[in-house]
């Protein structure tokens, strides 16, 4: 964490959420979204899988799964705010930041064209804490990121999408969660209980929501100290355009 850490006011008024999995956004950057959206922005979803691997248990029906996750994952972005979820469908466990998985990215982008791009943060491996981030997330982000800078922006960067009236956009900012090195917090003091009324949609991952419940509150309540709020989010944020 470079410098003193800094809370962040400005809001993007239309945001692209790019995550691996149903629930990662909620677990992930939900108050955030749900407080902009809130206060007037428009925000839509993208979740490079359905989250079929996501069970203990190997008899489990993974396409059958993955129905269940997408359900999951609509009623938990219908509490947020979304404007729209996009599946991709990918392998869970398998994600690679390949050209099929960047042209769909970048064929979203410029259909919706937003002012900003959220997505985990590829760079971070491993927490203080022991835990390791998923190769999935890590390859959503890394697909995401390259979307945005260059592919987005360049008309030569799947031509074929400009000639069907795709034309480029710019993303001005990525706002990266789950950071190795935070740079801005969001005050999210008021969207808490939003933010876990969204995690409580995905019952098929939670074995016990009410140590979930605390070990979020928890961790909102940690940032949000270090920036004198009650509650709140850690980014890494990009400014690609000012």
């Amino acid at each position: 964490m470079a410098g003193e850490p800094t809370l962040h006011t400005e809001r993007p008024q239309s945001l692209l959420v790019i995550v691996a999995h149903p629930d990662d956004a909620d677990f992930g950057p939900a108050a955030t979204v749900a407080s902009w959206i809130d206060r007037g922005s428009v925000a839509e979803l993208v979740c490079c899988t359905s989250g079929d691997a996501g069970s203990d248990d190997a008899d489990t029906d993974p396409v059958q799964l993955a129905l269940l996750r997408e359900r999951e994952q609509r009623a938990a972005a219908n509490v947020i705010g979304y404007r729209a979820v996009h599946f991709l469908h990918q392998p869970d466990g398998a994600l690679e930041n390949d050209l099929p998985l960047r042209e769909e990215l970048v064929r979203i982008i410029r259909e919706m064209r937003p002012d900003a791009v959220m997505t985990s943060d590829p760079t971070h491996l491993f927490t203080a804490d022991g835990f390791v981030q998923h190769t999935d997330h890590r390859a959503a982000g890394s697909a995401a990121v390259d979307a945005v800078y260059p592919a987005a922006r360049n008309a030569m960067a799947f031509p074929h999408l400009a000639k069907s009236g795709l034309t480029p956009h710019v993303v001005r900012r990525l706002y990266l969660f789950w950071p190795g090195e935070p740079d801005e917090w969001v005050d999210v003091s008021g969207y808490v209980d939003r933010k876990m009324l969204a995690l409580r949609e995905h019952a098929s991952q939670l074995r016990d929501p009410t140590a979930v419940d605390e070990r979020v509150r928890a961790r909102l309540a940690e940032q949000g100290a270090l920036v004198g709020v009650p509650a709140a989010e850690p980014f890494r944020v990009i400014r690609i355009e000012r």
